[in-house]
């Protein structure tokens, strides 16, 4: 076992948690004032159940053991077994930190979700929903990409810290369940403006500093190839963010700083999955396409086939994730990174962007599968959506009986 790394490894786990309160301020701001409280209570909410869940089954079910390739089972079910030696993950980091740096993946990943479905979601059917999800969809896909024994490992596919794990599965879960609830009243006629632009930059920025974690973190050792993820990282979002600077200009005759900051969100979503993979010069190639990419789905999504992804969960996210997963398939290589099996295809070699591909079409299955079963579970115990009095009114109110800001009375 190694100090230095056990104690980077805490550093970056301690950084990832920083991602869910940042997500909380990135989406908070984005919504309308009468919905602030309610958008940043989901991500609180599930701060508190990731973690129990994750330390009395989810760990294990993800982790320990394996079983098709699919699931795991509960040989370590309350973290019995996980302690203070090394485990199977890693021999120079506590089994235990192991757990906790991948439990903050479970904390972030169903926060995501989240931003699809502001303003119309029941809040106890969206924490059932989260629940359920996260047995049915997170756990299974964190076991087969990264677990022992993982059928997407298996088959070639690599994802360096969660293109397909975390960005994918959530980003189609949401867009899935943004078709289920409908559009939000006035979807059409409503100028639904966002209400702090300052809360929307303050999430961003500690979204980037915790992708660091998330990154860096995922060699799982303070050592060269967490440099270099470090800085493809930092690269990605910078391309990204002056790729929407640009996109935000030619298009609006402006830059906006929700623009920039929605552009370093997509470009650490699209390195995500070849940080540790992908030569550093490919991430400023990353970086730059994904805000084009990401920035004209979102107009298809919302513009022509009228789907009411609120924050746009999907076209971030699920998009960003999807042009990530391919990116590694194109320049992904053995030589930085060995858990690759061959080099991308722009080096000559087809059999790892095939397995990409693969891998992108699976999550995307169990995605869609998995959150139409939690939709069917959840719908038998209540209303996934809120009363249209309830949704006038605005959840902060409805369903917490709390506001952001009580001392103000104009329109909203």
């Amino acid at each position: 076992m190694d100090t230095g790394n056990t104690g980077f490894m805490m550093i970056c786990t301690a950084l990832v948690f920083i991602m869910t309160p940042g997500l909380a301020f990135f989406y908070g701001g984005l919504v309308r004032r009468k919905n602030v409280c309610n958008t940043m209570m989901a991500c609180v909410a599930i701060m508190g159940l990731s973690v129990v869940m994750w330390t009395l089954f989810g760990y294990s079910l993800s982790f320990g053991g394996n079983h098709g390739g699919i699931i795991g089972d509960f040989r370590w079910a309350a973290l019995n077994g996980v302690g203070w030696e090394a485990g199977p993950y890693s021999d120079t980091i506590p089994h235990l930190v192991f757990a906790a740096f991948q439990m903050m993946f479970a904390m972030i990943t169903p926060a995501l979700i989240t931003g699809a479905v502001v303003g119309r979601m029941k809040f106890k059917a969206l924490f059932a929903f989260i629940a359920l999800w996260s047995v049915i969809v997170y756990y299974p896909m964190a076991h087969m990409v990264w677990g022992e024994g993982g059928f997407l490992a298996s088959i070639g596919s690599v994802d360096f810290a969660g293109g397909n794990v975390v960005h994918i599965s959530s980003g189609v879960s949401a867009l899935v369940l943004a078709i289920y609830l409908g559009r939000r009243k006035g979807y059409e006629q409503t100028s639904y403006r966002i209400h702090n632009i300052p809360f929307v930059a303050l999430g961003a920025s500690l979204l980037w500093f915790g992708w660091y974690g998330f990154n860096a973190g995922s060699a799982l050792a303070a050592d060269g190839l967490a440099a270099h993820a470090f800085m493809t990282t930092s690269i990605s979002a910078a391309a990204a963010l002056l790729s929407w600077m640009l996109i935000d200009t030619v298009k609006n005759g402006k830059p906006t700083l929700v623009g920039a900051c929605t552009g370093l969100v997509i470009g650490l979503v699209a390195i995500t999955p070849g940080a540790g993979f992908v030569p550093v010069w490919s991430s400023f190639i990353i970086g730059a396409l994904v805000s084009p990419i990401c920035y004209f789905t979102m107009q298809l999504v919302k513009h022509k086939l009228k789907i009411d992804d609120a924050l746009d969960a999907f076209g971030c996210h699920g998009i960003g994730g999807v042009w990530g997963g391919i990116a590694t398939g194109l320049f992904g290589q053995s030589s930085i990174n060995s858990v690759a099996r061959w080099d991308g295809l722009v080096f000559g070699e087809t059999r790892l962007f095939t397995a990409q591909v693969i891998s992108i079409l699976v999550t995307i299955a169990v995605a869609v599968v998995g959150t139409l079963i939690c939709i069917g579970i959840v719908r038998i115990f209540t209303k996934l959506r809120v009363e249209p009095k309830e949704e006038l009114i605005g959840l902060d109110i409805t369903q917490h009986g709390e506001s952001a800001y009580p001392s103000f009375n104009g329109l909203d």
